[in-house]
């Protein structure tokens, strides 16, 4: 009996231990927001962006209304977390692009919806669910990935993406 439990504690570990790495290695973050209308703004949005222990600097573009935010390398951290710290300081994502290494994407619960292939090691990725971009681009999008059975369920695990390079 106790060399089962302890069976089943090792497969849990291995499970846990290959989940961790799901989202690993994403190293930049490029967030547009929208709503914004002065710099006390976008200081919510850095205070939220900041207060996550992965954050190693975020840059802020007034003009643009973008943020981005540079993260420690071998970090866990999905798309979601930042569109929560973004909806925290009480504003939306109108465009969320990742630097991520190639590896990522294959392991993680992300479905690639342009037929782009891409031999990088590091690649710039584009979230493309509601949320993640804007309401218009939403709609837009609905209509041309009517095809992609999971793109309108709004599940919040899988990242529809776009390759940008």
């Amino acid at each position: 009996m106790k060399k089962i439990n302890n069976t089943y504690l090792l497969l849990a570990s291995v499970v846990m231990l290959i989940s961790t790495n799901t989202y690993a290695q994403i190293s930049k973050a490029e967030i547009r927001a929208t709503g914004l209308t002065c710099s006390m703004c976008s200081n919510a949005i850095n205070k939220q962006l900041k207060s996550l222990p992965e954050v190693v600097n975020v840059e802020t573009d007034l003009n643009t209304n973008t943020f981005t935010v540079t993260l420690a390398e071998g970090n866990a951290l999905t798309p979601k977390v930042f569109k929560e710290k973004v909806e925290k300081a009480g504003f939306f994502i109108g465009s969320l692009v990742l630097t991520t290494k190639a590896e990522t994407i294959k392991q993680g619960a992300y479905v690639l919806v342009n037929n782009a292939s891409n031999n990088n090691t590091e690649v710039q990725i584009q979230i493309l669910d509601k949320g993640y971009v804007t309401e218009k681009e939403f709609k837009k999008l609905s209509k041309s990935l009517k095809n992609i059975v999971t793109y309108n369920t709004n599940n919040e695990d899988d990242f529809h993406i776009k390759y940008l390079n």
